[in-house]
């Protein structure tokens, strides 16, 4: 049995280092001045102004067997924090919405609801990633909601999801930087833009890695409620900017980096089951921050604890939690942080606990760039 693991693992580095040495990493990004960075960021801001009267409604997309975590709590959490739309979460079935790497909530809405509520269709469709990216449902129903005039911002690895519906070909486009490669052979016509955290071209949006998400919900937020609404969220969730810029550089695979990781993957025998203690109010973002990155570093999965059942979550999404089992190890959130720095201070306790080359590889996985010096000390 040890055999094939491990040939199995030889094989999945080797396939890793080939898909390095295709992968065609961005050089770093040309000096842009501080007018030609707001122009870019004025411009995304401008495509996604509201054509109707009225609230705005916004779809988060989901799948219910597996919809990423962070792709779908944060853009519902930012909207529904900032109160400047109607937030749903759609999915073929109503009810349950299983998470990943961790998690799961309640409150879908099924697709033939939504429609029967909206005969209009959504102002906006937000697409997390998916365990399968080419539900014929899901496909479907994205792309009878665009042809009806819906914007749609494809988040991560949401851009395939966005892809199976046939809205990117001949487009320009972000996504994760483990998708480009993909993406452009899929999508014909289809163009990668390095070193911008989200792009919009013909009312189709897709962002770089997890971490854009909020930046691209707080350009949503200020198309539609304006930029003072936008810069107070952005202070309430410790955001400094959400402009498009973003180095794309640094991340992409080697054979250390590659290896490195699948060799912790494969030692699953060292995986730790933890929990985080919830109740009523737990801010989202923080949360689906916390478990995401803990869970990538392959050596913890993380399960929601709580002595009274479900909990209410702040943006009102109901969490499934499991009973508090007392010897299990905690994942604790910093309550006196901004929901974004939670971030930051877990990749300082990833790093201290499992070192800076597990750390190095969450981050990569998350497409971002670190925590400031500050947020380890203390």
């Amino acid at each position: 049995m040890w055999k094939a693991i491990w040939a199995l693992v030889g094989a999945s580095i080797a396939a890793f280092a080939l898909a390095a040495c295709g992968a065609g990493a961005p050089l770093p990004p040309a000096q842009a001045d501080a007018a030609a960075r707001v122009r870019e960021q004025q411009a995304f801001v401008d495509a996604l102004k509201p054509r109707r009267a009225g609230k705005p409604v916004v779809a988060v997309l989901a799948l219910n067997e597996g919809t990423e975590m962070t792709d779908l709590l944060l853009p519902h959490a930012v909207l529904k924090r900032a109160d400047v739309a109607d937030v749903q979460i759609v999915a073929p079935r109503s009810g349950r919405v299983n998470l990943y790497p961790a998690l799961q909530v309640e409150g879908a809405h099924d697709f033939a609801s939504f429609d029967r509520a909206n005969p209009l269709g959504a102002d906006y469709v937000i697409v997390p990633a998916m365990i399968v990216e080419d539900d014929p449902a899901v496909a479907a129903w994205l792309k009878q909601q665009a042809a009806r005039g819906a914007r749609v911002i494809g988040v991560c690895s949401g851009a395939l999801v966005v892809g199976h519906a046939g809205l990117l070909d001949g487009r320009r486009f972000a996504g994760h930087w483990f998708d480009r490669k993909t993406l452009k052979k899929r999508h014909s016509g289809a163009t990668y833009v390095p070193h911008q955290r989200y792009v919009m071209d013909r009312d189709v949006a897709t962002t770089t890695g997890i971490t854009a998400s909020v930046p691209t919900m707080l350009a949503l937020v200020e198309a539609i409620g304006g930029p003072a609404k936008a810069k107070s969220m952005a202070a309430e969730l410790g955001v400094a900017s959400w402009s498009p810029e973003h180095d794309s550089a640094p991340f992409g695979l080697n054979l250390k980096r590659g290896g490195s990781y699948l060799l912790n993957k494969a030692a699953f025998w060292r995986a730790e089951r933890w929990q985080v203690d919830v109740q009523d109010g737990t801010d989202d973002i923080a949360l689906a921050l916390a478990a995401d990155a803990w869970t990538r570093t392959g050596h913890v999965s993380v399960d929601a604890a709580s002595a009274s059942g479900p909990v209410t979550l702040r943006s009102g999404l109901v969490l499934v939690t499991q009973p508090v089992r007392e010897a299990s190890r905690r994942l604790t959130l910093t309550s006196s942080l901004k929901p974004v720095q939670q971030l930051d201070r877990t990749l300082c306790e990833i790093a201290a606990r499992h070192g800076e080359a597990r750390r190095d590889w969450v981050m990569q996985e998350m497409e971002y760039p670190g925590p400031g010096v500050a947020a380890c000390v203390g």
